[in-house]
């Protein structure tokens, strides 16, 4: 079917022309009811004169009724023995068999019987006394009750047919009225671009179910615009990252082709411009990591975080030989199972690395202090150093990928926080796998500013 609109409003008119049918047949069969119990009470008034003319006061079963000329529509009256099985009196002897289809149901015992047959009624009162096993049978049509039920059918019709109209008008209205704000509120969401991305929806009533529609689509531009937000700070650290290099390479070469040079000014001119590619690699390998990491692709597997720990220790030691990184290993639990944990080996280092490198990097002593504990179901490794804080403005940028503080970005070389992460949250979760009992959860707290409590105690390597 079409909109929301549309259906709404087909459902309300549907909803409207049953209630309206519903009340129609109602109104119609109480009518006809009320018109067949005073037609009947007509037949009973009828009954009682005929039978004061025929009988004695003293064989009436009833109270006498004084006599009454005014005959019913389409009127006839018979008496009926039920001893000699045949109709012993009939005003119209033409119309007798009129009366045969009601005798078969004439019920001894029943002092008085309400029948119909069609659009005849008749009204059967069995005698008493001296006119024991005599039948007054009346019958009539009731000609004014049909009219009215006639009129009563067109009136529901008509009223029925212009209420449902009206109603199908004033549910489409409705219907326009009760979506308005989805209009509006995709007005506004059309009206939003890149260039004001800052723009958020509004609506007046933040308590209803289109509230909390609006509420949800604001949180989604949020993520949007930090994603857009996240994009132009990449593509603008990434092109400066590029710029420097490529530069640096480009006026090297233009200095070399002006003329001859040694054999050691080209030695060394090759070994700056190995340096410069090999950091266009490393730039391009983290552009590529970076694109191609899904959190929900990747391969999970149990990881033993502790050896883990230590491959990372040798790498970042091997990397500069200045860089020292120093492991407590606290609360070391006694079963291996403890200190695995479900997760993507090769993520899981590139965290640590870039964790610990930083660490180690942005140290005064140029050494990372990592702290490792297994405390039931949870894992904890702690990296700090003893560098300077992270100043309050840098601290929401931290995970933020190529961001670079202002404070280290022009004395310390590199990528900034993130380089070697994957785009997700520092921290995450495994459930307890009741099997093997071998996922426990990380927590990573990458912090580079030196924590007063950590301090490696006798353990520490």
């Amino acid at each position: 079917m079409g909109n929301i609109r549309t259906r709404l409003t087909v459902q309300f008119m549907g909803l409207v022309t049953v209630v309206l049918l519903l009340f129609s047949l109602g109104v119609y069969g109480f009518s006809r009811l009320y018109l067949e119990k005073r037609f009947f009470s007509r037949l009973q008034d009828r009954a009682l004169s005929v039978t004061a003319q025929l009988f004695e006061p003293a064989n009436s079963p009833v109270r006498r009724k004084p006599a009454t000329t005014d005959p019913l529509p389409a009127e006839l009256v018979s008496v009926y023995n039920e001893t000699l099985h045949r109709t012993i009196f009939s005003a119209d002897t033409g119309r007798t068999g009129l009366h045969e289809p009601f005798i078969g149901q004439l019920k001894p015992g029943r002092p008085r019987l309400y029948l119909r047959q069609g659009d005849r009624q008749l009204l059967a009162i069995s005698l008493t006394g001296a006119a024991r096993g005599n039948w007054i049978l009346v019958s009539a049509v009731d000609q004014q009750g049909q009219a009215a039920l006639t009129d009563l059918r067109q009136i529901l019709g008509v009223m029925g047919l212009a209420g449902g109209l009206l109603l199908s008008l004033a549910g489409w209205l409705f219907a326009g009225r009760a979506l308005a704000p989805m209009d509006d509120i995709v007005g506004q969401v059309n009206a939003i671009f890149p260039a004001n991305m800052t723009r958020r929806v509004a609506h007046d009533n933040p308590d209803d179910e289109i509230g909390t529609l609006v509420a949800t689509v604001n949180r989604l531009l949020d993520r949007v615009g930090e994603a857009l937000l996240n994009q132009k700070l990449l593509i603008a650290n990434v092109s400066h990252e590029l710029k420097n290099p490529l530069t640096k390479i480009r006026s090297q070469l233009d200095v070399a082709l002006r003329q001859p040079r040694d054999p050691d000014t080209y030695a060394r001119l090759l070994t700056s411009l190995r340096d410069d590619t090999i950091a266009l690699t490393d730039l391009t390998n983290t552009l590529l990591t970076l694109a191609g990491t899904d959190a929900e692709s990747l391969p999970m597997q149990p990881v033993r975080l502790d050896e883990l720990l230590w491959g990372v220790k040798e790498q970042v030691e091997k990397w500069n030989e200045l860089y020292r990184v120093s492991i407590t290993f606290a609360d070391f639990p006694d079963e291996e199972e403890s200190l695995l944990v479900m997760g993507n080996e090769a993520a899981l280092k590139n965290l640590l690395l870039n964790l610990i490198d930083n660490a180690c990097k942005f140290a005064d002593d140029n050494q990372a202090l990592v702290l490792f504990r297994a405390d039931g179901d949870t894992i904890t490794v702690q990296v700090a150093n003893s560098g300077p804080t992270i100043p309050p403005a840098d601290l929401p940028h931290i995970f933020e990928p190529f961001y670079r503080s202002r404070l280290t970005a022009a004395t310390h070389r590199g990528m900034g926080w993130g380089s070697r992460l994957p785009p997700a949250s520092p921290t995450c979760t495994g459930e307890r796998s009741p099997p093997n009992r071998m996922i426990r959860a990380l927590r990573l707290r990458s912090y580079c500013p030196y924590w007063p409590d950590f301090k490696p105690d006798l353990r520490s390597v």
